[in-house]
């Protein structure tokens, strides 16, 4: 029986970014092409300037493609007006940064119900799944504690639960653990992992070639262009070979 691929999730075909610099054209992506598929593990690679930044703000419809185009939950972004590319992104994709992003006003709870927030969905069950998502990353006893009360690796997993609360369609994170020590970046690529085997759909930009092993999918940038693109045996695949 011929295995059926899992849907897309997001597909870029011939995708271009330019900026204006002056009287210069910075071509920042330059005909990038390729689909992410559901329940995989994506690591984008490259250098600085490689633009795998330009891809990460794309692919999170914070760009939009000078040309090309960029398809996400079957909706072609270059199709949608602000509005509707707001909707898009708080609905369907989650976001983690490497420097958390947390309001510092807010205490964990709050910070992990923000999206929730822009979708008017401040429902008990939203509560509910806040709560339980805090728990699942080790902060239940944390809930009323602000980010200045938290350690690094406390805040990246409020900003995990945060991703996490509106069950998006894609991860996007950017350098995730690039502010945690050793120890405290492998217990969060170990949430990584754990998301991945749920079949969570994931993108992780990195520069670190231990991060990216535990990837499904190898991307790496190189002057605006792809240089290299693998599928691989995750590393927690391989560690039960």
């Amino acid at each position: 029986m011929t295995e059926v691929a899992p849907p897309p999730v997001a597909q870029l075909e011939a995708v271009e970014r330019v900026y204006r610099m002056g009287s210069t054209d910075v071509r920042a992506l330059d005909g990038v092409s390729f689909t992410i598929r559901r329940g995989e593990y994506w690591s984008i690679m490259g250098a600085s300037g490689s633009g795998k930044s330009t891809l990460l703000n794309v692919l999170g419809c914070l760009d939009r493609p000078t040309a090309g185009t960029y398809t996400i939950a079957g909706r072609d972004v270059n199709d949608l007006d602000d509005d509707e590319l707001s909707e898009l992104r708080s609905r369907k994709l989650g976001f983690i940064f490497q420097s958390y992003n947390l309001i510092p006003q807010l205490d964990v709870l709050e910070n992990i119900m923000v999206p929730l927030f822009y979708q008017d969905e401040q429902s008990d069950e939203g509560e509910q799944r806040a709560r339980h998502l805090a728990g699942r990353m080790g902060l239940a006893e944390r809930l009323d504690h602000r980010p200045t009360e938290l350690s690094g690796g406390q805040q990246q997993r409020v900003a995990i639960a945060r991703a996490l609360v509106n069950d998006p369609e894609l991860i996007l994170a950017d350098e995730a653990t690039g502010n945690l020590d050793s120890q405290t970046a492998t217990e969060i690529l170990g949430l990584f992992d754990e998301l991945a085997a749920e079949g969570k759909t994931i993108v992780f930009v990195t520069h670190e070639a231990h991060v990216a092993e535990r990837a499904s999918h190898v991307l790496r940038m190189r002057d605006g262009r792809i240089e290299q693109q693998r599928e691989q045996v995750p590393l927690r695949l391989r560690a039960r070979a």
